[in-house]
Parts: structure tokens; C-alpha cells; sequence
């Protein structure tokens, strides 16, 4: 398989070497776009699809393996022979991290928000089987500080680290989403749907960005993307995805597409309540697809209250990005069954 931007350098001693790509493929694509059909019938709204990305192949799956293919061909061009990230303990960007890791032969040291649990499970347990090495700290996203002295441990060690950061949100990995973007324009240019309101969890930010940049030329009028925050305020969340795009070159206007919205976040990051329970239950049982707890849930859960209050146009199509992450389900569970009954609606 070809990748942009490979070719070839001679090194000191006359012996050509192969130039790492601009993008590494990591990911399944394209994936696909899929109708919902129940769940629209159930709301009496507009129709809503969905971009599986759970479906992308890497690890569990999930849309961090877009960004990845670029920020690891960024990591394999600087001669890097370890990887380091950073997430919270059921951090499916950390899974992805490490699993892209395993499959180019790196080291893989993650620094993990929070203490040490008595059990490995959930995506923490597949951290530990693609070979992670685990950090833990009490310090909180982005992990800043964390990062930057396991980075300096490990090249005191002799190794030469190469930062994937917190979630993978930089203009380089906002690049994979960029790309995505168009994809989906193709997808909904072939089911002959126009305008649609693209709703997506936002973290870090990155995802979000990508979209915003990438949809803008891609898109059809009247489209546009919601980031539903499972992490920060709007506010805050609104200068984080603007630092992006403006990293990425793109002028201030266009942060008047920055839409964010905040009033989902209930407990705060990774707190699963009611809105993340009954929005996972639903879409399980009349669409037979599975969701996580931390960022699909939540922002399914928004989906679902801005179509019932009508803050989305019901002539216009949905979809709802699907980033993956369901195996942190597994490492949520005396959450979940606090809400979740074991019959019944």
C-alpha cells in the first residue's frame, strides 16, 4: 500500500534509507455510515446515521486511530523507538496508542490519571496486552507535567521517546480528521442526503477540529458539527479546538463553527449517570450496536435531548460519530449497575 509523502535519503554512507510516510495506515477505511433506522422512528425526529468507527480495526477499534496514522508517521520520521502518551485509566486513545506501538515494533509508556486499581480491566486490561508500560499520577488532563519528566526519564535511560499528546490532539493528528470529513461527504453524496448536523464526543479536542477544518470544504451547506464535552467547559473546550485550527493555518472566522456544548457533562469526565445509561441501553436495544460510557454514551445522550428539544432541524439528516472506546464498558461496571436494571426497559 502506497502512503503520501514516501520516497527515499541516502545516509552518510552512501546507503539509501527508506523516509518514513506522512500518514502510516493503522485504520480500516472507509467506515462505514449506517442508518439508525429504529432509533429515528423511535424519536419522531430527523433521520440518524452513524459513522461506526468502533469499526476502524486497530486494537478495539475507534477514531483515534486517524489521528494516530499521522502523529505515529511523525514519530517513525524522527527516528523514534518508543512511544509516550497520557489519558485517563479507561483511555481508549491510550489502547490505540499502545496497539500502534506493537504493531511497528515501539515501546509504549503511558502515563494513566488516578491511582494504581486492585483489578486490570477494561481498557486498562488492554493496555497491559499490547505490552504498556503503566505511569500513574494525581495529576489531571492534559497530563503535562507527567509527560514531560517521563519523557526526560526515558531519554536519560537512552531511548528516544516520541510525544503522542493527550488524546492524540495536535494539527498533526487533526489531519486523520480532516481526511475523514471528506469521506463522510462521499458517504452522504452516495445515500443522497445534504446539510447534516454531524454530533461527536469532544475531549481534547482534536476530532472536533479535524472536522470543523476538513467539513468546511467538504461539506454540503447548512452542515455543521456539535461537539458534545465529556471533559471541559464549553468556553474552555471552544479555545482548545480554536488553538488547534489555528495551528493548522486556518483563519479566525472560522471559530464562529466551534459548537460546543456542555450541559452533558454531569459528574465531570468518566462519571457515569443516568443521561450515559439509558442513552447506551437504547441505542443497544433498538439498534443492536454497543456504546462506552465515557465519551459514545455521553454524547449519544445529548444527541437524544437535542433532537427531543428540537435544537436540531428535523428536515435535516444526523450522525452521530461513533469513536469507539467499548471496552472501557467493561471497566465501568459497579457504575453501571447502579442505573442499569437486569430486565426491562
Amino acid at each position: 500500500m502506497t502512503t503520501s509523502g514516501e520516497g527515499r535519503r541516502t545516509d552518510g554512507s552512501g546507503h539509501e534509507q527508506a523516509i518514513a510516510p506522512d500518514r502510516v495506515p493503522l485504520a480500516l477505511l472507509p467506515t462505514p455510515l449506517v442508518p439508525l433506522t429504529r432509533l429515528s422512528e423511535h424519536l419522531g425526529g430527523p433521520p440518524i446515521w452513524m459513522k461506526r468507527d468502533d469499526l476502524t480495526g486497530l486494537a478495539l477499534g475507534g477514531n483515534k486511530a486517524r489521528k494516530l496514522e499521522y502523529l505515529l508517521a511523525e514519530a517513525l520520521r524522527a527516528g523514534a523507538d518508543t512511544l509516550i502518551t497520557a489519558g485517563g485509566p479507561q483511555s481508549n486513545h491510550v489502547v490505540q496508542t499502545a496497539a500502534a506501538a506493537a504493531r511497528h515494533g515501539l515501546a509504549c509508556h503511558v502515563v494513566l490519571g488516578g491511582k494504581e486499581p486492585g483489578l486490570i480491566e477494561g481498557n486498562l486490561l488492554l493496555d497491559v496486552l499490547h505490552g504498556a508500560h503503566l505511569h500513574w499520577t494525581d495529576e489531571g488532563p492534559p497530563f503535562t507535567d507527567s509527560l514531560g519528566a517521563l519523557q526526560a526519564e526515558l531519554m536519560a535511560a537512552g531511548t528516544r521517546p516520541h510525544l503522542i499528546p493527550f488524546g492524540g490532539s495536535s494539527a498533526t493528528g487533526a489531519l486523520g480528521f480532516e481526511r475523514a470529513a471528506e469521506e463522510l461527504a462521499l458517504q452522504m453524496t452516495a445515500v443522497r442526503e445534504t446539510g447534516a448536523t454531524v454530533v461527536v464526543a469532544s475531549g481534547s479536542g482534536g476530532t472536533q477540529a479535524g472536522l470543523v477544518r476538513g467539513g468546511r470544504s467538504a461539506w454540503a451547506p447548512g452542515s455543521r458539527t456539535i461537539g458534545i464535552s465529556v471533559l471541559h467547559p464549553a468556553d474552555t473546550l471552544r479555545r482548545i479546538v480554536g488553538r488547534l485550527l489555528s495551528e493548522a493555518g486556518e483563519p479566525a472566522d472560522l471559530a464562529e463553527d466551534i459548537d460546543v456544548r456542555d450541559e452533558y457533562l454531569g459528574g465531570g469526565y468518566g462519571v457515569v449517570g443516568p443521561l450515559e445509561v439509558d442513552a447506551i441501553r437504547l441505542v443497544a436495544r433498538l439498534e443492536g450496536v454497543v456504546l462506552d460510557p465515557v465519551y459514545t454514551g455521553r454524547a449519544m445522550g445529548g444527541l437524544l435531548d437535542l433532537v427531543r428539544t428540537g435544537q436540531v432541524d428535523s428536515t435535516r439528516p444526523v450522525v452521530f460519530w461513533h469513536t469507539g472506546g467499548q471496552g472501557g464498558l467493561f471497566g465501568k461496571t459497579s457504575d453501571l449497575n447502579v442505573h442499569l436494571p437486569l430486565t426491562g426497559m
